[in-house]
């Protein structure tokens, strides 16, 4: 008698709906699904200050203190109260801006470390981490932004539209520049863990390569002009001005110019950001099929 064997063959298992890392859309992944980005963002907001006696206060008092710091030491020890014109209103638009591009970065670059059992247990597109970290930096911002439109208020604030499309597009300027270095760092970060302490660096000469503290006539006086178009061609120094001239510079008398070329810088720091973000983006999706792994 011939037996013969029956190979069974199994089922061909759907795929449909399943998503080779790296496959995706990207970022557009992230406004389709705009209902993970909100939860994450909610989530963030409410853990961050849970069991502390201040809570959400937190965001008023850490900016105030840094301002009281650095007014005492520049303003009143350095004398630049009285070199410019109301300078702590100069001050602290310079610092609210620049603590929005510390706390997005820095954030960003560790945010999918923080989230790695998440990432290793499902998939969503991983660019919902540094993207819902900088909108946290951002709505962390506004309080501040509000403290400091006040301070404005009480000291004869008059912006015109010009001036208040700059704060717009100074906040814009950050937020993208944020966004695209917190792609790039953070997957980065995920293989090598260096990459944040990289980013501490940055962020230390950031505050002081921008004129935050200091005023850009300062560093005019000692750098010839090409090294000056460079400077301005800062983002970050862009977007610092362009808060300067919305918030700062209507408290004024005007008698202090503002830098010249301003908008054209601004716009540059805009295509340099976006340039940025479309980078982050490339190498974001480049090393995304390492991140189970590597986490």
């Amino acid at each position: 008698m011939i037996r013969t064997r029956v190979t069974q063959i199994a089922p061909v298992p759907d795929l449909d709906g399943f998503v080779r890392p790296g496959q995706g859309a990207g970022l557009i992944d992230v406004f389709r699904r705009r209902y993970l980005l909100s939860l994450l963002v909610r989530k963030e907001v409410q853990v961050r200050y849970r069991g502390s006696v201040l809570g959400w206060m937190w965001s008023y008092v850490k900016p105030i203190t840094q301002f009281l710091v650095f007014f005492v030491a520049l303003g009143v020890f350095l004398q630049l109260n009285g070199s410019i014109p109301n300078y702590p209103v100069y001050l602290f638009s310079g610092l609210v801006v620049i603590n929005l591009f510390s706390e997005a970065f820095s954030n960003g670059t560790k945010s999918l470390v923080d989230n790695a059992p998440l990432i290793k247990k499902i998939y969503l597109p991983r660019e919902l981490f540094p993207v819902s970290s900088t909108l946290v930096a951002f709505i962390n911002f506004l309080p501040q932004a509000l403290v400091l439109a006040v301070v404005c208020v009480l000291t004869g604030w008059h912006p015109n539209l010009l001036q208040v499309l700059g704060i717009v597009l100074g906040v814009l300027i950050i937020v993208l520049l944020a966004m695209g270095l917190s792609l790039f760092f953070g997957s980065i970060n995920v293989s090598f863990r260096d990459a944040q302490n990289f980013v501490e660096l940055i962020l230390l000469v950031a505050t002081w390569a921008s004129p935050v503290l200091y005023q850009w006539t300062m560093v005019e006086k000692i750098l010839p002009d090409w090294l000056m178009v460079i400077y301005q061609l800062n983002p970050v120094t862009a977007a610092v001005e362009l808060l300067h001239a919305g918030f700062w510079y209507p408290t004024t008398d005007g008698q202090i110019p503002m830098p010249t070329g301003l908008w054209f810088y601004g716009l540059c720091a805009l295509v340099t950001a976006s340039l940025l973000l479309v980078i982050g983006q490339l190498v974001f999706r480049r090393l995304e099929r390492r991140f189970a792994q590597d986490l």
